[in-house]
C-alpha cells in the first residue's frame, strides 16, 4: 500500500459518527470533506495507538476517547493508564504492541532519549509497525532526533509525522494544542482530524526537522519572556512598588501576553501549579542552544535564560511549573545580601 492509497482508506474508515462529544461537534464541520466516505469498510472505524500518558499526553488521550476514538494506550507506569481503561480505552504491554494493533500510533514522551527509546528501542514502535501504518510523535526533542526516530519508522515502510505542541496542561484538557508539524505530507493529510480533536490549529512546515525546530524557537522564547518577567517582577517589589499592579499594567498594554496574567498572580504568592514543568523547559532551551550553535546563531538572552533555570533545578523545582524559575532569582539576592 502507497502513501495516498493509505491516506484513502484511512479516512474511509473514520466516518463522521464517531465524533460524539458536544465539545467537539465545531470539529465536524471542519473535516467533513476529508471524512466523507471512499469506498468499502466505512463502518471500520482506524485503531488509534497513544503512547505516554503524562502532564499533556493523558488529556490529549482523553479527548480522542471523548471524541468516540477505537484508542489503545501504554505507558511505563501501567497505573496511569487505569483511569483511561476505565472510559474504554485498550491497553497493550509495550510500544511495539501498541503499533502493531493499530491503524496510527502517536507519542508524547518526556525528553528525546525516551522518544528514542520507545521508537527504536527493545519492544519499541520500529518492532511492531510496518507498511499501511503510521507514527506521530507528538514529543518535543531536537532536530537529529526527530530524523533518527524518522529513519527507523520510515525503514519499515510505515509513515512518519513529527508534530510537536505548542500549549501546557490546560489547552491540552480544552483541545486547544497548535500542532507544528512536519513530514510526509499523506500522513498529516490523514490524521488531520485528530489533531483537530486535540488542538485549535495546525501547520505544516516541510521536511521532518522543521517541526522540532519551530517548537525549540518557540520554547525559547517563551522561556526568556518569563525569566524577564521573574525579574520584573522582583524588581518592583524591591523598590517598593505592588507586583499585582505591574501584572495589571503589562496586561494592558503592548507587551502583554497571556502567559503574564496566568502566572503572574501565583509567582507572586511562590506558588508553581505545574502545567510545563521546568525541567522540560531547560531541556528545551538546551536543545535551543544547541540548535543555534548548529548554524553559529548568538543566542545570548536565551543562554542567561538556561542558567537561571539550571539554578532553579539545583534548588529542587525541576518539577514545579517553569514559572518556578523566578526561585533562581530570589536565591542570588539573598545570597548577596547575605555577604
Amino acid at each position: 500500500m502507497n502513501c495516498s492509497q493509505f491516506a484513502t482508506t484511512m479516512r474511509s474508515a473514520f466516518s463522521l459518527h464517531h465524533f460524539n462529544s458536544p465539545r467537539l461537534s465545531r470539529h465536524v464541520s471542519n473535516v467533513s470533506a476529508s471524512l466523507q466516505p471512499q469506498g468499502q469498510g466505512t463502518d471500520t472505524p482506524p485503531r488509534i495507538g497513544f503512547l505516554g500518558l503524562g502532564i499533556m499526553g493523558t488529556p490529549m488521550a482523553l479527548n480522542l476517547i471523548k471524541a468516540g476514538v477505537d484508542l489503545t494506550v501504554w505507558n511505563r507506569t501501567k497505573s496511569k493508564c487505569d483511569p483511561l481503561i476505565s472510559l474504554g480505552a485498550k491497553y497493550k504491554p509495550s510500544p511495539e504492541e501498541v503499533a502493531a494493533s493499530c491503524d496510527l500510533t502517536f507519542a508524547m514522551l518526556a525528553d528525546p532519549q525516551s522518544a528514542v527509546d520507545v521508537a527504536c528501542g527493545k519492544h519499541g514502535v520500529a518492532n511492531g509497525i510496518g507498511p499501511g501504518k503510521g507514527y506521530v510523535d507528538v514529543s518535543t526533542v531536537d532536530v537529529d532526533t526527530s530524523k533518527l526516530i524518522n529513519g527507523h519508522i520510515k525503514s519499515t515502510g510505515a509513515l512518519f509525522l513529527e508534530a510537536p505542541v505548542s500549549g501546557s496542561k490546560k489547552p491540552a484538557e480544552d483541545g486547544q494544542l497548535i500542532f507544528l508539524t512536519a513530514g510526509d505530507r499523506n500522513l498529516y493529510e490523514t490524521v488531520a482530524p485528530f489533531l483537530d480533536i486535540m488542538g485549535k490549529s495546525k501547520f505544516y512546515l516541510g521536511d521532518v526537522g522543521n517541526g522540532a525546530a519551530m517548537k525549540l524557537v518557540v520554547n525559547m522564547i517563551m522561556g526568556s519572556m518569563m525569566a524577564s518577567f521573574s525579574e520584573g517582577l522582583l524588581l518592583s517589589e524591591k523598590v517598593g512598588l505592588d507586583p499585582k499592579v505591574l501584572v495589571e499594567v503589562i496586561s494592558q498594554g503592548a507587551i502583554n501576553a497571556p502567559m503574564y496574567s496566568m502566572k503572574g498572580p501565583s509567582m507572586i504568592q511562590s506558588n508553581y501549579p505545574t502545567a510545563f514543568p521546568l525541567k522540560h523547559q531547560q531541556k528545551d532551551l538546551r536543545l535551543a542552544l544547541g540548535l543555534a550553535e548548529s548554524v553559529s546563531q548568538p543566542i545570548p538572552i536565551a543562554a542567561a535564560a538556561n542558567e537561571l533555570y539550571k539554578v532553579a533545578k539545583s534548588h529542587g523545582y525541576s518539577d514545579e511549573d517553569f514559572s518556578a524559575v523566578i526561585e533562581a532569582l530570589k536565591s542570588k539576592f539573598q545570597h548577596s545580601e547575605n555577604q
